[in-house]
């Protein structure tokens, strides 16, 4: 049985088509190894059935790990709505203080941060009512804070 070039190109611009209906953006890919099997064997006329079918295989694999390791838009690139990214490095005062580093206490922002003006907090130094303190870090709804 001999594969005409026409078929792989048909067959790339269906599958590329069905991504459209299955958006899983994988199947693209299995479309576009057959759009490069079909220009090869264009090129090539006597190219093998056999040897066909491994060049879009490996074509198909190549595609989709490019997509995912360097093409794919990265998650972690983008930080908004992180709770974490938004709050730290910021600066508020205590507006309650701790006796110990065991206890806690509440700082207040110049400005909401995450929707909330104070929020409860630690150290690992003693807090006074009126000390300028800055979010190192947050652990569930208490924020961890040192003096500056």
């Amino acid at each position: 049985m001999q594969i005409e070039w026409w078929y792989w190109i048909i067959a790339g611009f269906c599958l590329i088509g069905l991504e459209l209906v299955i958006p899983s953006f994988t199947i693209i890919w299995f479309g576009m190894g057959a759009l490069v099997v079909g220009m090869i064997k264009a090129a090539w006329s006597g190219f093998p059935v056999a040897g066909q079918f491994l060049l879009w295989s490996l074509a198909s694999i190549v595609f989709t790990i490019m997509w995912f390791k360097y093409l794919k838009p990265k998650k972690d690139q983008n930080h908004a709505g992180g709770s974490k990214e938004g709050i730290v490095g910021e600066t508020g005062i205590i507006i309650r203080g701790t006796t110990d580093t065991y206890t806690k206490g509440i700082i207040r922002f110049r400005i909401s941060v995450l929707g909330a003006d104070e929020w409860t907090c630690y150290s690992e130094e003693v807090l006074n009512i009126g000390d300028n303190v800055r979010v190192v870090d947050i652990e569930g709804q208490i924020l961890k804070v040192t003096k500056f």
